[in-house]
């Protein structure tokens, strides 16, 4: 279950005028039994904010260190996290609660509504290595898509490198299909390569 809860104060509209809640439940009961009991993760999506904004690059950067072998650099920085989190575009997860310690992001994505607001765009997603392939990922795309679904959008894209094939196939089993090509400028290449544009119907995400 994903529901989307608008928990802001005032009418919760950004600058675009279009809803923006702040938490986003992705229901009770939905992580693997080997993650630990519902408490030990964060019950919720929430928005990042520019304090987040460190250790979020830090994240995404070891999720994408698996991109060495074609890129050259990191797949970002504080600088570009932190306008995106003033920008309310990153959602987080909080991990595991220790006491008298504050959490730990454990996942993140950056999420948007394109120009003209019909088409919500995800990018960067990243989940701490120790917890991969256990649907946190999936998760995350799936809060994605409803927050854009709220927000009035029809569809949801994102951008794959081709040389990650396994990443083409992952999201290909959430439904996504690819549409387009575009050339890869993000960062200085050691191998050629380019992106292939994914979409989804957000009618189907809405209705699985």
């Amino acid at each position: 279950m994903v529901a989307v809860e608008d928990r802001r104060a005032g009418d919760g509209r950004d600058r675009s005028g279009l809803l923006t809640p702040a938490i986003i439940y992705v229901g009770r009961g939905c992580y693997p039994s080997s993650m630990g009991s519902e408490s030990t993760i964060a019950a919720s999506v929430r928005r990042a904010t520019a304090a987040d904004a460190a250790e979020i690059a830090t994240l995404v950067n070891r999720a994408y260190e698996v991109e060495g072998f074609f890129v050259e650099g990191n797949r970002t920085d504080e600088a570009e996290v932190a306008a995106l989190c003033e920008r309310g575009e990153i959602l987080v997860l909080d991990g595991p609660h220790v006491p008298g310690e504050p959490r730990t992001i454990v996942a993140s994505v950056h999420v948007h509504a394109e120009a003209g607001g019909a088409v919500g765009a995800l990018g960067m997603l990243s989940v701490a290595p120790g917890l991969q392939g256990r649907g946190l990922g999936k998760r995350m795309v799936a809060v994605a898509e409803a927050l854009c679904a709220a927000m009035g959008c029809i569809a949801m894209g994102l951008n794959v490198v081709n040389l990650r094939t396994e990443l083409e196939a992952w999201y290909r089993s959430l439904g996504y299909r690819p549409i387009a090509t575009e050339p890869y400028v993000d960062r200085a290449v050691r191998r050629p390569c380019h992106f292939i544009v994914m979409q989804k119907p957000l009618a189907e995400s809405l209705a699985a």
